[in-house]
């Protein structure tokens, strides 16, 4: 149950971001997650959208440099250590997250977006302790 994301490189340079909101904003795709790492020169900026394929065709068009990585979007409770019980799943499996970010969802109260090497066995652990998986995030 992997939900896409799009990772886009982005020149450090002011107005960059902007484009490329603005190209989404004009095709319809709406933003539902975002993050960005940086550095002095550039930045990863990791999107989750509304429609991923669209939006991967409108920011080539633009010249930017897109890759769509699989994800998982993961139902947290939204109370004192509801992240940390997720966590302490993963955890305990030895899984290792890459990265992880916040994520708006309209049908629940909380969800987290995860990075892991290991998709398949972060699934199963998830799924076997309870935890929902959101299969769409768009």
């Amino acid at each position: 149950m992997a939900v896409r994301q799009l990772s886009v490189f982005l020149e450090n340079r002011t107005g960059t971001l902007c484009e490329l909101t603005q190209a989404l904003t004009d095709n319809g795709i709406d933003v539902r997650a975002i993050t960005l790492a940086d550095t002095v020169e550039f930045g990863i900026l990791r999107l989750i959208v509304s429609d991923p394929v669209k939006a991967e065709q409108v920011l080539r068009e633009r010249h930017f440099t897109v890759s769509i990585t699989e994800v998982l979007c993961v139902r947290v409770d939204d109370v004192p250590g509801g992240l940390n019980a997720v966590l302490q799943l993963l955890q305990k499996e030895g899984i290792s997250l890459e990265y992880v970010y916040a994520y708006i969802s309209k049908s629940v109260d909380a969800c987290v977006i995860f990075y892991v090497k290991d998709r398949a066995r972060a699934e199963e652990t998830l799924r076997k302790n309870g935890i929902t998986l959101l299969e769409e995030a768009y």
